[in-house]
Order: structure tokens, then sequence, then C-alpha cells
């Protein structure tokens, strides 16, 4: 009769906590941040529109803050800043090249890096308001202030780039007609 391999290892046998779940996820948004810091200057470059330029240019500043503070909430809880690959993020960054390069020369460029755009903050809005939901349930009252911080900086940013996709889409509507 065969053994399951997991039933012989005792590590493998114990739950495993909420605090390695948080760590887990603490590395998927910090990679998340430096592949986005990454994105950010090609979505500027390839924006048409002056305020969506700035808008980009303006997230990359706090992007930058974001991983610093990512860096904190790491010392907090007594680990290293790592990143774990996020296939996610990294979905949803294809994504949004995908819409520069078959895009690049249409009215509707603007539109389709706001929706980009807006489907990366959603991301990090979740997990972001779940890290800081964790972390007040682990007792790390510094970390929640410093993910509150970040989640306020993210939630301001996609209310932005819904007010420039009003614009963006009536553009792209109005050069296609």
């Amino acid at each position: 009769m065969a053994t399951n391999p997991k039933q012989s290892d005792p590590k493998q046998s114990q739950p495993k906590p909420l605090d390695e779940l948080f760590h887990d996820m603490l590395k998927d948004v910090y990679y998340a941040e430096k592949q986005i810091l990454k994105a950010l200057p090609k979505m500027a470059k390839a924006a048409t529109s002056p305020d969506l330029k700035k808008a980009f240019e303006t997230h990359k500043a706090e992007t930058e803050g974001h991983v610093e503070r990512l860096g904190e909430v790491f010392e907090l809880i007594g680990k290293a800043p790592r990143g774990k690959t996020c296939d996610a993020i990294l979905g949803i960054l294809d994504e949004g090249k995908a819409v520069m390069e078959d895009y690049a020369d249409s009215p509707a460029l603007d539109a389709g890096l706001v929706a980009s755009a807006q489907a990366v903050e959603h991301y990090e809005i979740a997990r972001y308001g779940t890290l800081k939901a964790w972390a007040a349930q682990l007792g790390h009252k510094d970390a929640v202030k410093l993910l509150d911080e970040t989640l306020a900086e993210e939630t301001k940013t996609d209310k932005a780039l819904t007010q420039l996709g009003g614009p963006a889409n009536k553009a792209a509507v109005a050069k296609a007609a």
C-alpha cells in the first residue's frame, strides 16, 4: 500500500498559519510593485494626453514610496524585503503592453491605457486591503498604518484614472467618428 508523502512529513501535516500567508502575500505585492515601477515609464511614454502622462509619472513616484513602505513592513515582521513572482500582475501588465502595441496609432490608446492602469490599481487595492486586515488580525499595528497609507494612495489613483477615463473615452469616440 502506497503512503501519502504529505502524511509522513511533519511540516506538511501542520496547517500554515495566517502570518505565513501574510508574509507570502507581502512578497507577492512587493514583486508586483517592482514590476509596476518598470511599466509606468512605458505607459507614460505611450500616452498621448499630457494629463495621463503626468498621472503615470506621479504614480511612479508614489509607487517608489509604496516599495519603501513595504520594506518597512517586512522589517516590522522581522523579514527581509523579498519578492515572489506574481503571475497575476504579470498577466495584467502583459495586457497593458498588448494595448500599447495593438493601439499605438489609435485614438483609443489613452482609453486602453486608463483601463489597463485601473486593472493594476484594482489588483493593488484588493491586495493592500487584505494585507491591512490581516496585519490588524495579527496585531501588527504599525504595519496597518503603513498599508493603509498605501491603500489610500492606490484608491486616490484609481479615482484620478476614472476622471481621466472620461475625456480619453470621449476623445477615442470623437476621433473614430
